[in-house]
């Protein structure tokens, strides 16, 4: 029985997956490699590159493409144990190359040749291993080598190298093309050489004819994937689903398949193939999904670390543009990286990491706050959000400073510490929606909280607006432009209750003078706005 894969290059028979050959522009690969190319192929973790690539060996090795090539596809990872060891670094990728040639080719040659040649130099083994398998195969060589960009220090210097180094003797005596695969694009490698060198990947590699980037699944392939799931079992899926999926996703390949695993598989009852998959057991599998910290969103999750990411998040969060300082270059990695797009405007690259995004960065915070969920809840079982803000009004007056400056991200630190204290509160029970983005200069929530513990979301639900903005300049102005923001939001998403919430961050002004409530109306629509 098929499933939605989430782990691992995908297979016909065990996954539902669309024709990995669909995912790039087939046409103009075969026409790189004909014209003897090589070139880079680039995509963030668990988008589909190894399915990819095994696919584009097939077909290059079938007589479908009038089988003229040897193709051999290589995962080269476990030299980035090695890391500047030469010797260690190119026997394993020796040994790797050769070991495939045997499973996927059927052919033994190169480990006969490492079994006679592999205590040659260690800077010259790949280039003449290479050079001997291109000389004595009966098809020019196709290279497609995999994770390149794992490798460290002088093991990757060495292995640019020895590929440059045979690349003028193409295709008699070395491979006719080759394809370097990775997360980034070989100009973004900062190799830190033994001797304390950087040495970047273009210098290193000056013979790439191109990169190019395997993208996200298109809205329609999205739901052709979900939808193979009704085709193999009968289970229905609401239409309503899929346009919430793609907001969620952006087409993502491992989201979209992570939240297909969840609503059909890990929600046991929905084993069923009977039991439709409706928008709320959507929902609600979006919500463990976001909560699991998978691997993935784990790893996306760590990027967030790196300083070349830091400035254009950290702008992100706190919807400023005057406060990106960053290169090109950089803005360029984080792109590659999957965290963002920058068309038409650069913003988070999908929901599920918009909102993954301020929860892992306060997810220490969330874990320290005392503050309980039953003591906002009146006796209808609705959050008692005038209590619960004036708490925090009082909890970010007693702990703002120590809190503020634990975060890495100082820049959004008042957005993100109501953020982590509404989670404390909310985890478990209801959902927090994010909007955020460079130039808003606001972030908006969106709280639903389901006031029948037992129907959960089918019952009755609360729906609570609130729209966070950092006081810049004077509060009249902030207030009035404030309101009517949270007044157009609060009518988008047909909530209850709305409030605003504006940061004083002058450090010259008094608690006193910061810390204030009143209600305001704009229309029909009482919107509460604090000072804090």
């Amino acid at each position: 029985m098929k499933k939605f894969n989430t782990a691992g290059p995908s297979i016909a028979g065990d996954h539902y997956m669309i024709d990995p050959l669909t995912r790039f522009d087939l046409p103009e690969i075969e026409s790189l490699i004909d014209d003897k190319r090589y070139f880079v192929l680039h995509a963030p973790r668990q988008t589909g590159k190894t399915t990819s690539l095994l696919a584009l060996m097939h077909h290059l090795n079938a007589k479908g493409s009038k089988g003229q090539y040897r193709a051999l596809y290589a995962n080269i990872e476990g030299a980035q144990a090695a890391r500047g060891n030469i010797e260690s670094g190119m026997s394993a990728i020796t040994q790797a190359i050769a070991r495939q040639s045997a499973y996927y080719l059927k052919d033994l040659q190169l480990q006969a040749w490492l079994a006679t040649n592999g205590k040659l130099d260690p800077n010259e083994r790949l280039t003449a291993m290479l050079a001997h398998w291109a000389q004595t195969t009966d098809k020019p060589v196709i290279l497609l080598l995999d994770e390149v960009d794992a490798l460290v220090g002088d093991t990757l210097i060495s292995l640019l190298r020895q590929i440059r180094a045979g690349y003028a003797q193409r295709p008699e005596a070395f491979p006719l093309a080759m394809i370097l695969c990775g997360v980034r694009d070989v100009r973004d490698y900062r190799i830190h050489t033994a001797h304390h060198e950087i040495i970047t990947g273009g210098s290193a590699f000056n013979i790439k004819a191109v990169s190019l980037r395997l993208g996200n699944l298109t809205p329609d392939e999205t739901r052709a994937l979900w939808q193979q799931h009704t085709d193999a079992t009968g289970q229905s899926i609401d239409p309503a689903i899929y346009p919430e999926l793609w907001q969620d996703t952006a087409g993502q390949p491992w989201l979209v398949n992570a939240l297909g695993y969840e609503a059909t598989w890990q929600d046991r009852s929905a084993r069923d193939r009977t039991v439709p998959i409706t928008l709320e057991r959507y929902r609600s599998a979006r919500e463990r999904l976001i909560q699991s910290r998978a691997t993935h969103l784990d790893q996306l999750a760590d990027k967030l670390k790196e300083p070349r990411v830091h400035g254009i998040v950290a702008a992100l969060l706190e919807g400023e543009t005057t406060s990106i300082d960053v290169t090109t270059d950089d803005q360029q990695y984080v792109e590659d990286m999957g965290l963002i797009t920058t068309q038409p405007q650069v913003c988070i690259a999908n929901r599920i990491y918009q909102e993954i995004i301020p929860r892992e960065l306060t997810w220490i915070a969330q874990t320290r706050i005392t503050h309980q969920q039953p003591w906002y809840l009146d006796t209808r079982r609705h959050l008692d959000m005038k209590k619960l803000l004036t708490a925090f009004q009082q909890f970010f007056r007693e702990n703002s400073d120590a809190w503020l400056e634990r975060f890495y991200y100082k820049e959004a630190g008042p957005q993100l510490l109501l953020q982590a204290f509404l989670q404390r509160i909310v985890n478990g029970g209801g959902r927090i929606n994010r909007e955020y983005g460079l130039g808003r200069r606001r972030t908006d929530l969106f709280l639903e909280w389901p006031v029948d513990e037992a129907l959960g979301y089918l019952g009755p639900v609360q729906r609570v607006v609130i729209e966070l903005k950092i006081l810049h300049q004077g509060l009249a102005a902030t207030q009035k432009q404030g309101l009517v923001q949270t007044a157009d939001y609060a009518d988008r998403c047909g909530a209850d209750e709305s409030h605003l919430m504006i940061f004083d961050r002058h450090p010259d002004k008094s608690w006193q003078e910061r810390i204030w409530q009143h209600d305001e109306m704009i229309g029909p629509r009482v919107i509460s706005v604090w000072g804090v």
